[in-house]
């Protein structure tokens, strides 16, 4: 399925109580909440164009699920999905990255998806200490490449923060928060997710990824079906908070000597592409920054040949 990374899924759930593992069930509402997401979960797994090796990862945080592929020889590139996604949104760029890679698609660990987390993560810190274990189980080593889309760009901006000497490179594709805060449009039409009307869940994914509703009519039939997988894991999973994705101060920009690369699409909603362009070559000239043309947020998915192909030119050796 191709990258559905409508990050607003999953606002309705800031304000939410925290989660903790009680029932087999977990992290779904109920039973039947879990049958009927897993089921719509197996039905989108067949639209995958890879045959994948599935794992099961045990972290402290939780279990997570990593779709692995490629060489097993290959220089190892972990795929963080952004934020309402899951490692099934990959499908545009998989096949082309794992030719030349060992890929690791993760089911982000308290997200939509197979991943089970065992308590809440509350802060970023968390999520870098998942990431490092994780890492660790799958037996990566150093060097390992990151790629992360929206709230993943984000995550793995933090990992590497923390963890610069186990990074070789990071693709940044349109992160959330990171370089710029929010937009102000974004905030207001993603709020309006949290209403229990599919209504709003297709409006927010449209002005989002306007370029992927604006091509042709198979766009659209497939943010609707995003749509309608969204709106289904809203009613289905607990309700949670999440980690509002920070932006990296200057000096924290400054210290981060790995080689990034950082994507935007020329009509990004989620803040403007010329302020962070700007910003990065003021506060970061060592990060390659590229826009995207005809793409917003949906950069992956409209232009996936385009992004595959700056991807695997930057990672190479």
């Amino acid at each position: 399925m191709p990258v559905a990374v409508v990050v607003g899924m999953v606002v309705w759930s800031v304000a939410a109580p925290p989660a903790t593992e009680t029932s087999e069930y977990h992290p779904f509402r109920s039973p039947d909440a879990k049958a009927r997401y897993l089921e719509l979960y197996e039905v989108m797994e067949r639209d995958r164009p890879v045959v994948s090796e599935l794992r099961m990862v045990g972290t402290s945080l939780g279990q997570t699920f990593v779709r692995v592929t490629g060489p097993a020889n290959a220089p190892p590139l972990v795929m963080l999905h952004g934020a309402g996604g899951s490692s099934l949104h990959w499908g545009p760029n998989v096949e082309a990255l794992s030719e030349h890679y060992r890929t690791y698609a993760v089911d982000i660990i308290d997200d939509f998806g197979r991943s089970v987390y065992a308590r809440p993560i509350d802060n970023a810190d968390n999520y870098v200490r998942w990431l490092d274990e994780l890492f660790d189980a799958l037996e990566l080593g150093n060097e390992i490449h990151l790629v992360g889309l929206s709230y993943g760009g984000w995550m793995a901006s933090q990992y590497v923060l923390q963890h610069p000497n186990r990074v070789g490179k990071v693709v940044l594709l349109a992160p959330a928060g990171t370089v710029l805060p929010l937009s102000a449009g974004w905030i207001k039409l993603a709020i309006l997710t949290a209403l229990p009307h599919r209504y709003f869940m297709k409006r927010f994914t449209y002005w989002l990824m306007e370029d992927l509703a604006r091509g042709p009519d198979s766009g659209r039939a497939l943010l609707d079906d995003w749509v309608d997988a969204g709106f289904l894991a809203v009613a289905s999973y607990k309700p949670r908070r999440m980690v509002p994705p920070s932006v990296l101060t200057d000096e924290q920009w400054r210290s981060i000597t790995v080689p990034t690369l950082f994507l935007v699409g020329e009509n990004e909603k989620i803040y403007s592409h010329e302020r962070a362009i700007e910003r990065l070559s003021r506060v970061a000239p060592l990060v390659q920054a590229e826009v995207i043309p005809g793409a917003g947020h949906d950069l992956s998915v409209v232009q996936a040949e385009l992004v595959n192909q700056k991807v695997l030119e930057f990672l190479a050796p």
